[in-house]
C-alpha cells in the first residue's frame, strides 16, 4: 500500500511510560523539562466516540490491558482538570471499527482534578499492509483548551515490527515504545503522561475559504475534499480524515511526520476565485510524488 494511501488508508495487563524529562529550578520555580510528541493521527480517527473507560467486549478472551497516566500543562507540573482524551485502537484481526454504532474499542474519557486518566481495553496487534506491518498500537488524541490537541501512537517494547516501521522506529518515538511489565499480583502496571504545548493557530476564516472539493488536473476521476475540524485543515478519507498543519506561506503540512518524511499541501488563490493546491509528499518507496488539484469558485 503507498505511502499516502496508508495514512490516509486473560490477565488483566497495563503498561507504564512517563513523557517526562528533567525538573530544573530557574532560580524562582521549578520547570519541568518534559517531552510532548506527537505521530500521525492514521486512517482510522472517528471523533464522538462513546465517553466511557472500559473498551472491552463481552467474549473477547484477548489480552486485557489498562492503560492511565496524567495530563499537565506546559509547566510539566500543574495537572489539567478535564482534559478530553479519546482512545482507538484495532481488535484481534487487525481491524478497525470505521462504521458501527457500537464504537468497538473506542473511547472518550475526561481527566480528573489530578490530571488522571485511565482505560481498560485488550492489547492490540500488529496488522499488515500491502509490502508493510505496522507494529501493535493505540492512537490517543487530547484535547485541552489553549493547547494544541495532541494526537500520538503508543507502541510496545519487544515488538519485532517497530525497526521497520516508519513512525515508531522514529527518534521522536523513543520513549513511547511502551515496557510491559507483570506485577507480582498477576497485572501489569501502566502510565503514560504528558505535558501540553501551546501552538499559533491560523485565523478560522482563513481556512474556511480552502474547503471544498478538488479534482485533479490530470485526472479527472480523482477527487479530494477538504473540511474543517477542531479549527484545523483535514482531508477527508474513508474513516474521518487527515490533518494538517499551517507552516506559513499558503502551505500545510499533514500532522506528525518523522523526520525525512513529510505530506504537503501548497495552495494558490488567483485572481479569479479560483483556488488550487499542490500535493506533494514522500511515497514508502521514498520516491517523491507531485500532484495538482483545482476547485472553481
Amino acid at each position: 500500500m503507498k505511502r499516502r494511501n496508508f495514512i490516509k488508508t486473560s490477565t488483566l495487563s497495563a503498561f507504564a511510560i512517563s513523557a517526562y524529562g528533567f525538573i530544573h529550578f530557574d532560580g524562582e520555580q521549578y520547570i519541568g523539562d518534559c517531552e510532548t510528541t506527537s505521530d500521525i493521527l492514521g486512517p482510522y480517527y472517528r471523533p464522538n466516540s462513546p465517553v466511557r473507560s472500559n473498551l472491552r467486549i463481552t467474549g473477547d478472551t484477548h489480552e486485557l490491558v489498562e492503560l492511565s497516566g496524567y495530563i499537565r500543562h506546559n509547566d510539566c507540573l500543574t495537572p489539567y482538570k478535564n482534559a478530553k482524551v479519546e482512545l482507538w485502537h484495532c481488535d484481534r484481526n487487525g481491524i478497525y471499527d470505521n462504521q458501527s454504532p457500537e464504537f468497538r474499542y473506542r473511547g472518550t474519557v475526561f481527566t480528573d482534578e489530578k490530571g488522571f486518566y485511565s482505560f481498560q481495553t485488550v492489547f492490540p496487534v500488529a496488522y499488515a499492509g500491502e509490502g508493510f506491518i505496522r507494529p501493535a498500537h493505540f492512537h490517543m488524541m487530547i484535547t485541552a483548551e489553549s493547547y494544541q490537541p495532541l494526537i500520538t501512537q503508543l507502541y510496545f517494547k519487544g515488538d519485532k515490527h517497530i525497526d521497520d516501521d516508519l513512525y515508531a522506529s522514529s527518534p521522536n518515538a523513543k520513549k513511547r515504545i511502551l515496557e510491559v511489565k507483570k506485577m507480582s499480583t498477576g497485572t501489569t502496571k501502566v502510565e503514560y503522561s504528558v505535558g501540553m504545548s501551546e501552538v499559533l493557530n491560523l485565523e478560522v476564516a482563513s481556512i474556511d475559504k480552502l474547503l471544498g472539493k478538488y479534482t485533479q488536473v490530470n485526472d479527472k476521476e480523482k477527487v479530494i475534499e477538504l473540511f474543517k475540524f477542531q479549527n484545523r485543515l483535514w482531508m477527508k478519507n474513508e474513516a474521518f480524515g487527515n490533518k494538517f498543519e499551517y507552516i506559513g506561506n499558503n502551505i500545510f503540512e499533514e500532522a506528525n511526520n518523522p523526520d525525512g518524511m513529510y505530506w504537503r499541501l501548497e495552495f494558490k488563490i488567483l485572481a479569479t476565485g479560483t483556488i488550487n493546491f499542490t500535493e506533494s509528499y514522500i511515497d514508502t518507496d521514498l520516491s517523491d510524488k507531485v500532484f495538482t488539484y483545482i476547485k472553481d469558485k
